[in-house]
C-alpha cells in the first residue's frame, strides 16, 4: 500500500472517531424557561349561606275586574281619568236613569193602590168575624173572604219586589268601581247604548297593592318547598341587573303551592305576594325570581370561579408553598389540582364538603393556563366595588 493511500486511511478514520464523540458526548437541548403564571387567589372559607332557588316569574294581579253595565241604556257621563288609581265606591259612569225612575214610580203606585184593596180586603174580614159569631151569614163567605185576604197580601208582596227590582235597575244607571285598584283604557265612550253583553266592558280595574308573581320551578325542588313551608313563610325577591350587579327591587313572601304538578313540563306552580308600596312590579311583566328555602351555617365555601371540571371530576387548583418557604419568599409558589366533592352553589359561591380545608388559597382568576405544579405569581387583589341595593 503506498504511502498517500495509508495517509487517506487514517484521515477517514480521525473523521469517523471525531463524528462517533460528537454524536456521544452531545450536549442536551436547553429546556425553555417559563415564567410563572400570573394568578388571583382567595381563600377557602368558613361561612352561613342561604341556599336560594331562581326561576323566572309572571307578575299578576292581585284582583282583576271588569266593569260591566248591569241594565241597558245610553251611557251619559264618564266620571273617571283611564290609567288613574279609583277607590272603592268611586263613581265611574252613568246611564240615563229616566226611565228606571219612571219604572220605580210606577211600581210605588201599584204597590200602594194593591195595599188599599188588601186594606179593604181585611176590614171586610173583620166583619164578617163579627157577623158569623152570631151565625148571620154562610162559613163559605167567610172562607172566600179569607182567600181574598191572602190573595191580596201576596200580590203586595209581589208589588214590593218590583219596587225593589225597580230601585235596584235605578241604583245600576251609577256605575260604580267594585274594587280600589288601577283602571285600564276606557272600552266605551259616552254617548253609547250599553248593556250587559256590552264587549270589554267599560273598564278593567286591577288592584296592585299587594301584587301576585307565579313562577315554576323543577319537581325535584319540591322537597325543599315543602320543608320551607312547614318550617317558616319562604322570603321571596325579585330582583333585576343593573351593571352587571343583582339588584333586589321588591321582597315578599311565598304564599301557594300547586297540588298537582306539570305532567308536561315536570314543574311545579308557586305564587308569591308582595306588598308593592312603590309600584315596582306591574301586570304581565316577567321578572327574575329568588326564593330563600333554607341557610346552611358553618359551611366551607369558596368562589364559584375557582372550582373546575376534569376527567375524573371537580377539583380546584390549592396554592402550595415554593420549597416549604411561606408563599411571599423568594421562589414562586406553585399549585396543586386537589379533587373536592361539591355540595349547594350559586354563581357566586360553591360549598366544599370534602377535599380542601379552611384557609386554603384557591385559584379564581388564571386558571385554564395552569396544572400541578405549575409556577404561579400571585397578583394584588383588586379592591371590591361599591354595592348599593344587591340582593
Amino acid at each position: 500500500m503506498s504511502r498517500t493511500k495509508r495517509a487517506a486511511l487514517a484521515l477517514v478514520g480521525a473523521l469517523a472517531l471525531l463524528l462517533m464523540y460528537r454524536l456521544i458526548h452531545r450536549p442536551a437541548p436547553l429546556k425553555p424557561h417559563r415564567p410563572p403564571v400570573p394568578v388571583r387567589v382567595a381563600r377557602a372559607r368558613l361561612a352561613d349561606i342561604p341556599v336560594s332557588l331562581r326561576a323566572l316569574g309572571l307578575v299578576q294581579a292581585y284582583r282583576t275586574v271588569t266593569v260591566e253595565p248591569m241594565i241597558t241604556g245610553p251611557l251619559i257621563a264618564i266620571d273617571f281619568h283611564q290609567g288613574h288609581a279609583v277607590r272603592r265606591g268611586a263613581l265611574l259612569a252613568e246611564i240615563d236613569p229616566r226611565p228606571y225612575r219612571a219604572a220605580l214610580a210606577q211600581a210605588r203606585a201599584k204597590e200602594a193602590q194593591d195595599v188599599a184593596l188588601l186594606a179593604v180586603a181585611q176590614d171586610t174580614l173583620k166583619r164578617y168575624d163579627l157577623l158569623i159569631a152570631h151565625h148571620y151569614i154562610a162559613a163559605e163567605i167567610v172562607a172566600q173572604q179569607k182567600a181574598t185576604v191572602a190573595a191580596d197580601r201576596a200580590i203586595v208582596a209581589q208589588d214590593r219586589a218590583s219596587v225593589t227590582t225597580a230601585r235596584t235597575n235605578l241604583d245600576y244607571t251609577r256605575i260604580t268601581a267594585p274594587i280600589s285598584g288601577e283602571t285600564g283604557l276606557l272600552g266605551v265612550n259616552a254617548g253609547n247604548i250599553v248593556g250587559p253583553a256590552t264587549p270589554g266592558g267599560i273598564v278593567t280595574i286591577t288592584t296592585v297593592q299587594p301584587i301576585y308573581v307565579r313562577f315554576s320551578l323543577p319537581q325535584q325542588d319540591l322537597g325543599a318547598i315543602r320543608h320551607a313551608l312547614h318550617a317558616a313563610t319562604p322570603n321571596v325577591t325579585v330582583f333585576t341587573r343593573r351593571a352587571r350587579q343583582r339588584v333586589a327591587i321588591a321582597h315578599g313572601v311565598l304564599t301557594v303551592l300547586d297540588n298537582v304538578i306539570n305532567q308536561a313540563t315536570g314543574t311545579l306552580s308557586l305564587e308569591a305576594r308582595f306588598p308593592n308600596p312603590a309600584l315596582r312590579l306591574w301586570p304581565g311583566a316577567y321578572v327574575n325570581v329568588e326564593v330563600k328555602v333554607r341557610t346552611e351555617r358553618g359551611v366551607l365555601v369558596v368562589p364559584s370561579v375557582a372550582v373546575r371540571q376534569g376527567p375524573t371530576g371537580p377539583f380546584v387548583y390549592v396554592v402550595q408553598a415554593a420549597h416549604g418557604t411561606a408563599v411571599k419568599g423568594s421562589h414562586a409558589p406553585t399549585v396543586t389540582a386537589v379533587p373536592v366533592r361539591l355540595g349547594f352553589a350559586n354563581q357566586r359561591q360553591t360549598v366544599i364538603v370534602a377535599g380542601l380545608k379552611a384557609g386554603a388559597q384557591v385559584v379564581i382568576l388564571g386558571g385554564s393556563r395552569l396544572h400541578s405544579g405549575a409556577a404561579i405569581h400571585i397578583l394584588p387583589r383588586r379592591p371590591a366595588p361599591a354595592r348599593h341595593g344587591v340582593a
